[in-house]
C-alpha cells in the first residue's frame, strides 16, 4: 500500500466547515510531521476565511484544484456524505492517501466503490471513528477485555434526543435528515460512531435486524430505529434511536453486561464509565479528560501509519462494516433509490 515519501504529511482539505473548526482540521497543524497546506469550499470567500483566521497559506473553491496541488500529499474530506464518493474516486485517481469524515458514504453500494478505488490506486482509506482512539472508550475495551464483569452477555444501546438534538451542530440547512445528502437521518449521523466502536470491541456483526420509522413528519428521513444484531463471537446485541422524545426521556448510554457485573458510558455525554458489580457497594466512576481537538489521537495514528510508524484502527473495511448495519437496520424504511436521489424540504 503506497503511503507518502515525503517526511511530512501535507494536508489538503475538501469541505472545510464546522467539523474543521476545532475537531479536526486544527490537529493536523499540531500534530509533529503534519501540516494543512490548502483547504477547499464551493464558497471561496468562505474557504479564504477559514484559511485567513487558522493560518493555512492556500484556499481554493474547486476541489479538483487541491487534490492536483503538487505540494498536497493527503485528503482529508471534510463534506457531507453525499460528496464522499466522488471526491475519494477523484482523490485516489491522484494517488493520494484519503481520511474521510463519517460516516464513510451514503450508501454500501458507495463504500465499495470507494475501497475499490483505492485498492486499485494502492492508497490507504482512512475513516474518522475517532472513539476508537479517546482514553474513555480505550478504557472501556480494556475493562471489557481484562472480564471485569466476567464474559459479555449483552450490549444495549440506548439514544434518545428532543427533535433538535443538542448533540448536533447548527448548520445553515440540516443535511443531516436528508436522506439524499445523509444516507438516513441523525441515525446515520450519531449511531454510526456507536456501531463502529461496538465492532472495534467485540469484532465483525454477522447478522442483523431492524426497523426503522418516521412518527412526526418533521423530515423525510427515518426518526426512529429499533434493532438487533449478533456479533460473530456470538454476543448479542439490543438498540433503540429515537430523535423526537419529550426532554424528560433523553438517554444516551450504551450498557455492556456480563456473568460478574455490568459497564455503562454515556456515549456522546460526559467522558466518565460506570462499573457495577456484585462485589462492590457502590458504583466506580471512572472519569476522563477529552482532547481539545478532538479528532486529533486518531489523526496522529493517520500521520503515524503514512510516515511508517504506526497503525491506524479506522480504515474502510471496518467503516464499511458500520455502512452494511445500518443499511440492514434501515432497509424497511428506505430503499436504494431513497438513498441515491430522495430530496425533501423539511416541512416545518
Amino acid at each position: 500500500m503506497k503511503k507518502i515519501n515525503d517526511a511530512t504529511v501535507k494536508w489538503g482539505i475538501l469541505g472545510v466547515g464546522d467539523v474543521c473548526e476545532v475537531k479536526s482540521a486544527p490537529a493536523m497543524q499540531v500534530i509533529e510531521n503534519s501540516e494543512l497546506v490548502a483547504v477547499m469550499r464551493r464558497n471561496r470567500a468562505k474557504a479564504k476565511d477559514y484559511a485567513q483566521r487558522h493560518g493555512v497559506k492556500k484556499w481554493y473553491d474547486d476541489a479538483d484544484a487541491l487534490i492536483n496541488d503538487p505540494e498536497v500529499n493527503a485528503i482529508y474530506i471534510a463534506t457531507p456524505p453525499d460528496a464522499h464518493a466522488e471526491l475519494t474516486l477523484k482523490a485516489a485517481k491522484a494517488r493520494k492517501p484519503i481520511y474521510v469524515e463519517k460516516p464513510m458514504a451514503k450508501t454500501l453500494a458507495e463504500c465499495h466503490q470507494m475501497l475499490t478505488a483505492c485498492h486499485d490506486a494502492n492508497v490507504p482509506l482512512y475513516v474518522a471513528y475517532y472513539r476508537r482512539t479517546l482514553p474513555n472508550f480505550i478504557r472501556l475495551k480494556e475493562l471489557i477485555d481484562s472480564k471485569v464483569i466476567g464474559d459479555v452477555r449483552l450490549v444495549k444501546i440506548e439514544l434518545y434526543k428532543t427533535p433538535q438534538p443538542d448533540i448536533v451542530a447548527n448548520t445553515d440547512s440540516n443535511w443531516r435528515v436528508d436522506p439524499a445528502i445523509a444516507g438516513g437521518g441523525y441515525f446515520y449521523d450519531l449511531a454510526a460512531h456507536q456501531l463502529d466502536y461496538l465492532d472495534f470491541v467485540f469484532g465483525a456483526i454477522k447478522s442483523v435486524s431492524g426497523q426503522a420509522a418516521n412518527h412526526t413528519n418533521l423530515y423525510s428521513a427515518a426518526d426512529i430505529v429499533t434493532g438487533s444484531f449478533v456479533f460473530e463471537n456470538g454476543i448479542q446485541c439490543v438498540g433503540s434511536w429515537c430523535f423526537t422524545v419529550d426532554e424528560s426521556a433523553v438517554k444516551d448510554e450504551l450498557t455492556v453486561i456480563g456473568t460478574k457485573g455490568k459497564l455503562s458510558i454515556p456515549f456522546f455525554g460526559a467522558p466518565e464509565i460506570r462499573l457495577e458489580t456484585s462485589d462492590i457497594k457502590e458504583p466506580q466512576i471512572f472519569t476522563f479528560k477529552l482532547p481539545k481537538h478532538i479528532q486529533q489521537p486518531l489523526i496522529q495514528t493517520v500521520v503515524d501509519d503514512l510516515l511508517g510508524k504506526g497503525v491506524c484502527p479506522s480504515m474502510g473495511e471496518s467503516a464499511l462494516r458500520t455502512n452494511w448495519v445500518m443499511e440492514e437496520m434501515t432497509k424497511n424504511y428506505y430503499n436504494a433509490s431513497d438513498r441515491m436521489t430522495r430530496s425533501h424540504l423539511i416541512t416545518t
